[in-house]
């Protein structure tokens, strides 16, 4: 089933979907979300589900861009509590540090986080959307998920913010016009993350209106009544190496001091969850490098690099072993 995540993360879709020229309310039925759900600020649904109709629906539609049609009917409200805490943010580093620590209370498997610009130019940094169960994620669900937070932004900021360029990591939906007149900046697609890049001085800007008591008691609120959810040790090592992948150490030595444990204390550990650290990171290359080869026409060397690995040659036997393809096999579709 999945992890349960807020339903409002749907809402505006029956709508949507019934000027699409289908049906909303049996669309969301057929994936167990009952049709009200997404307009309560408490229902739950399947963090699987509400994957699965974005993406059916989109198909069934020939809406391809369904996902960015969802975000510009969407605001800040569907965060619930959260969105208070957001809004009356003193500056929009505080807010991000609110969607960082406290997503969870709208999905525990959707993250906000700022890293380091994927194209390493001073003065600008990444706002990076991910999940920690959805990898890669789904074209839909990148293109929503990342056109939201744009728009939060937007509206936190009172309007254009400096964005610099727009990463996602599958390929154009729809022309790449519809993505920049969107966005209002560059898109590039095939990218190791959905990610923001804006200027570093971003986090100081003012958010106009904000109340400082509002915010805390929005977080007072949000600290007793939504307990930190816990990650076992094999999803937090998954998440390092994710997120390093390619531009760190991958090694147990390095995950090890960022968790802060012996590399035989963390092996024993990941043995007690009946894996292994070689298991996890032979699973987050897999991934990375089955996304890159399908979904780029980056060439096989550039992706051995973000994968992690030194050589073409190991990447070759890798593939292989994964598939039963040559790299070059699997990027054909054989």
């Amino acid at each position: 089933m999945g992890a349960m995540v807020r339903a409002a993360g749907l809402r505006g879709l029956r709508g949507l979907i019934d000027e699409l020229g289908g049906s909303g309310a049996p669309m969301l039925a057929r994936f167990g979300i009952e049709p009200a759900a997404p307009d309560s600020d408490d229902a739950v649904i399947s963090s699987l589900s509400a994957g699965r109709v974005l993406e059916v629906a989109a198909a069934e539609l020939d809406c391809p861009d369904l996902g960015l049609r969802l975000a510009a009917r969407q605001d800040i409200a569907i965060l619930g509590p959260l969105a208070i805490a957001i809004e009356n943010s003193a500056t929009l580093g505080d807010a991000l540090d609110c969607a960082t620590r406290f997503l969870f209370v709208h999905s525990p498997v959707l993250t906000v986080a700022q890293v380091a610009d994927p194209s390493g130019r001073p003065g600008v940094v990444g706002l990076r959307y991910g999940s920690t169960e959805l990898n890669p994620l789904p074209p839909q669900i990148a293109d929503n998920g990342l056109g939201l937070l744009h728009r939060i932004i937007v509206l936190l900021g009172g309007g254009r913010y400096g964005l610099r360029s727009v990463h996602l990591p599958h390929r154009p939906l729809v022309p790449v016009a519809r993505y920049t007149e969107f966005f209002g900046a560059d898109v590039r697609f095939g990218q190791d993350a959905a990610v923001l890049r804006v200027p570093a001085a971003l986090t100081e800007a003012r958010v106009a209106g904000g109340n400082r008591v509002l915010r805390e008691v929005a977080l007072d609120y949000m600290r007793s009544h939504y307990p930190v959810p816990e990650r076992t040790l094999a999803e937090r090592v998954r998440l390092l190496l994710t997120q390093s992948l390619g531009s760190a150490p991958a090694g147990i030595a390095a995950v090890g001091r960022s968790l802060g444990l012996h590399p035989r204390t963390l092996q024993r550990r990941l043995a007690e969850e009946s894996t292994s650290f070689d298991a996890i990171l032979d699973d987050v290359r897999r991934q990375a490098a089955h996304r890159l080869i399908t979904g780029t026409e980056l060439p096989f060397s550039q992706i051995t690099a973000m994968v992690g690995l030194a050589e073409q040659s190991a990447l070759s036997r890798a593939v292989r072993r994964w598939y039963g393809l040559s790299p070059r096999e699997l990027r054909r579709g054989y």
